[in-house]
């Protein structure tokens, strides 16, 4: 990957990682409105993979891979933000959902089942699991953790720290707390679907041919089993001591891309 005079081959490593390239694009997609064209996510992929290239000094190998998969995703993100790629209509849906599942499991104490949800809102259940897929790409990835106000991303701010505000692990313990009991609550179709999806990486049409589903099913469930975990971690971290003020030591998470 190196050329004859011991620079990195720019053409040879993006022969290389294309493949890389691809399979987060395709994994990515699963998040993404049916509107979103695989071909425009890959090209932004490309880009941030030779970004990834431009920067990274440290010679090849297992590290530049991980610096790479951030800079990759980064800038998939990052084009499927300016083009605005997720309907208004479909943020308001996924609210709806978000707020009919608090209430079921607050009143029943277990996971609402799909007939459940679509009789809370009024629908018959094919126009609900409709609105699953039209609305997937609600997203639990927030601003900052991929760019400032000077455009310098996650990966560049927090490579290399070693100090930690002691509030900031504390708040982030109590969410991932928050987030292995609603995981480990998740209707047992959706926690190996999910599974399968972030821990064995597959992609929609491998994991439907696991579960036996269509690729638009398990399309229906990711958004539904997101939908849960939201509706379950943001009510966690929101309900705590009632009239407690604003945080101290750091300022508000921006609003979360939905």
């Amino acid at each position: 990957m190196y050329d004859a005079e011991g620079n990195p081959d720019k053409n040879q490593l993006v022969e290389t990682y294309a493949p890389l390239v691809k399979r987060l694009a395709y994994h990515l997609m699963a998040k993404l409105p049916a509107s979103v064209l695989i071909d425009d996510v890959i090209q932004n992929g490309m880009l941030g993979l030779l970004d990834a290239i431009n920067r990274f000094e440290d010679g090849l190998g297992a590290q530049f891979e991980t610096y790479a998969v951030q800079r990759i995703r980064g800038a998939m993100l990052d084009g499927l933000r300016e083009n605005d790629w997720l309907p208004r209509s479909a943020r308001r849906d996924m609210r709806r959902i978000e707020t009919a599942i608090h209430s079921l499991e607050q009143r029943n104490g277990r996971p609402p089942t799909e007939i459940e949800l679509a009789e809370a809102l009024d629908m018959p259940l094919a126009d609900y699991q409709r609105m699953l897929q039209d609305a997937r790409g609600h997203q639990l990835v927030h601003f900052e953790d991929f760019t400032d106000e000077e455009g310098e991303d996650y990966f560049e701010r927090h490579l290399g720290e070693h100090e930690s505000n002691p509030l900031d692990v504390l708040e982030e313990a109590d969410t991932r707390a928050a987030l292995v009991r609603a995981i480990n609550d998740l209707p047992e179709r959706e926690k190996l679907m999910m599974a399968l999806y972030y821990d064995e990486e597959l992609n929609l049409r491998e994991i439907g041919e696991v579960l036996g589903v269509s690729e638009s099913r398990v399309c229906q469930l990711h958004s539904q089993a997101v939908a849960r975990l939201r509706a379950r971690v943001v009510g966690a971290v929101s309900a705590k001591a009632p009239g407690s003020g604003p945080r101290r030591g750091r300022p508000p998470k921006k609003p979360a891309v939905a």
